[in-house]
């Protein structure tokens, strides 16, 4: 069960996903701390709770997450929980996408998850008691690409990578590291669905959605976990969705 006053950072708190997960921990107890480039859409995911914390964060810029961090330790002085789901989609294939939409979505999906994980797992070692859990948001792209999402599909095969070797390096000092890979939850950026979207096959397709009130409610399970348990992957999914097998 979730103990109140843990303390969390959530990245992409400014609306989406972000916001529901930030709600939610609110909710349960937690202290949180709501990442984002827009301080307006963060405060506006605070609804004024006392237990909400913003800090504009620009998560692919070294020195801004130190900054966040250094927010956490001066504020709490420790850090329970980081979710990182900050991230952008550029679409594009291979030969179409330029290097600055490429540079754009690594720094901002695999590069930010990186400087945050490394600042949240060195407050973890030094804090007493040591330990603390990190959540890397996925995404079925870490399993199966969309057509023209070269980047995308990248940088979340590689958030695969670093999620396994954070749950390993963090094994000695109580560091918990899990991820959750996310198909069609409703979000601003999953409203094009509705008018259908390109599929393998080359057809346009009207795909469903889920309430995305549920990827909160699965993070939520995943940070209430003791530490010496981990749901190490997580996936949820619209059921009728195209990923499994051939559509």
């Amino acid at each position: 069960m979730t103990i109140l006053g843990e303390t969390a950072v959530v990245t992409g708190a400014g609306s989406g996903l972000g916001r529901q997960i930030a709600r939610a921990l609110l909710s349960a107890g937690y202290r949180v701390v709501l990442a984002g480039r827009r301080a307006e859409a963060l405060k506006e995911t605070a609804e004024d709770s006392e237990s909400a914390l913003v800090v504009p964060t620009d998560v692919a810029d070294p020195a801004s997450v130190e900054a966040l961090f250094g927010v956490v330790r001066r504020q709490w002085g420790r850090l329970d929980l980081l979710v990182n789901n900050a991230g952008v989609s550029i679409p594009g294939t291979v030969d179409e996408l330029s290097y600055e939409d490429w540079s754009a979505t690594v720094a901002a999906n695999l590069t930010g998850s990186f400087l945050c994980a490394q600042q949240a797992v060195r407050m973890m070692k030094e804090q007493e008691p040591q330990g603390g859990r990190i959540i890397n948001n996925g995404s079925i792209s870490a399993h199966s690409p969309r057509p023209a999402s070269v980047a995308y599909t990248a940088t979340k095969h590689a958030i695969t990578g670093l999620t396994k070797s954070i749950s390993l390096d963090g094994r000695a000092y109580g560091v918990a590291c899990g991820q959750i890979d996310i198909g069609n939850a409703a979000t601003e950026m999953t409203e094009r669905m509705s008018a259908g979207i390109p599929q393998a096959d080359g057809r346009i397709a009207v795909e469903p959605t889920f309430d995305a009130e549920h990827v909160a409610s699965a993070v939520l399970y995943m940070a209430s976990l003791p530490l010496d348990a981990n749901v190490q992957f997580m996936t949820i999914t619209a059921t009728t969705m195209p990923f499994i097998g051939r559509g």
